[in-house]
């Protein structure tokens, strides 16, 4: 990550080549902390003394307050992009905190809440940070490098917080990572410039009047299909590698890090192609890659041997998918790149609320051969809305 700005030559800005690598750093420590509970969901709920179908309901209500990205991403068009970024990284932070304080389910599920919106704000932040650089044509290869830091988040981060919690318990997880957040958010504050001298309050709140077309329909849905069908893998793996096959917390942390590697490289792939394929054509790809792994899957999920890299793949094959739909939501709202992008987290929160019920319910009562079939469907769902997106 050190040398992230040499994948940008100079018709990148300047700023966005100082500070790409910071803000992906910031960025990895915030989706670390976010996405520590759906790794370690089975570990949780015992902790919490409750079954993991009834901390996959809380999981969904969590899921649910992105709902109120739309909400956020209003207030994140008005702040300062610096100041909507660090102000999120805080809010990570005391999330992560109330998390690893909570006795009751009810407390972990609004710590849950604050860390979603928390790190919503920020990618908001980041995202029109970007978006006020960079023109559109450029973008797919800027998101997708900062974009890195959701399978950094992974493999470094929720890896480095489950061996803490195999040594320890899974609070002091949590504790490490608030830590690590506190740290992005100060030198946010101090090194990111602030916004360009023609990016003012009073231009902004004219450009929050835009309004979305059927383009931008078509790729809000295309976003809750596919983070649905990514939903229903991240709620069931932990617990199907337990039961199945009697893998410990840190045989949890090793298979993350495999699946963190797994994105990495994909996401790396999305930086490089996205833009040179179509956006739209990349993120099909991506996800008809998706439909034969989890089939393999379903089929193999009694023999590690199969499963387990048919799982790998299928992780990467979303993230190349998402990372490439990333560039797309900054459209969604013309001359409101904040607004577009949280109406696209709307949805593919939503999505991940919708699918984390019947995935968590399919497992506790059928198994690991239902929820992988329920992933290919959805996925299949997201190739069909985005050979819509690629005529129109």
């Amino acid at each position: 990550m050190p040398v992230l700005h040499r994948a940008l030559d100079e018709t990148y800005p300047g700023e966005v080549r100082h500070n790409i690598t910071k803000l992906t750093l910031a960025r990895t420590a915030a989706n670390a902390c976010f996405r520590f509970a759906p790794a370690f969901l089975a570990t949780i709920a015992g902790g919490l003394g409750i079954s993991l179908d009834r901390l996959g309901v809380a999981l969904a209500i969590s899921e649910l307050s992105g709902l109120l990205s739309t909400t956020t991403g209003s207030v994140a068009e008005r702040l300062h992009r610096r100041t909507a970024m660090w102000v999120g990284l805080v809010g990570v932070a005391m999330g992560a905190t109330l998390a690893a304080a909570s006795t009751h389910v009810v407390v972990f599920t609004i710590a849950l809440v604050v860390i979603a919106q928390s790190k919503v704000m920020f990618d908001l932040g980041l995202g029109a940070f970007m978006a006020d650089r960079v023109p559109f044509a450029q973008r797919g290869r800027v998101m997708g490098i900062t974009e890195i830091s959701w399978a950094g988040g992974l493999l470094l981060g929720v890896t480095t917080m489950g061996l803490v919690t195999a040594a320890t318990n899974w609070r002091v997880g949590y504790g490490l990572g608030a830590a690590a957040v506190v740290a992005a958010a100060a030198f946010v504050a101090r090194s990111v410039p602030d916004d360009l001298p023609n990016q003012g309050h009073t231009e902004r709140r004219e450009h929050v009047a835009g309004r979305i077309g059927r383009r931008g329909r078509m790729v809000v849905l295309g976003v809750f299909c596919l983070m649905a069908s990514s939903q229903v893998l991240f709620v069931t793996f932990s617990s199907w590698l337990k039961d199945e096959f009697d893998m410990s917390d840190t045989g949890v942390s090793m298979v993350v890090f495999g699946m963190g590697f797994g994105e990495l490289l994909a996401s790396t792939s999305a930086a490089r192609f996205s833009d040179r394929w179509g956006k739209e054509r990349a993120a099909a790809i991506g996800a008809a890659v998706m439909i034969p792994a989890v089939l393999l899957l379903a089929a193999g999920h009694q023999l590690l041997a199969l499963g387990l890299p048919a799982l790998v793949v299928a992780i990467a094959a979303f993230e190349f998918s998402v990372v490439s739909f990333i560039p797309l939501g900054t459209e969604v709202v013309p001359g409101a790149a904040a607004k577009g992008m949280a109406l696209m987290f709307t949805m593919g929160t939503f999505g991940r609320a919708t699918a984390s019920i019947p995935a968590t319910w399919l497992y506790v009562h059928h198994g690991m051969a239902w929820p992988p079939l329920l992933c290919a469907a959805l996925a299949a769902c997201t190739v069909l809305v985005l050979s819509r997106v690629s005529r129109q």
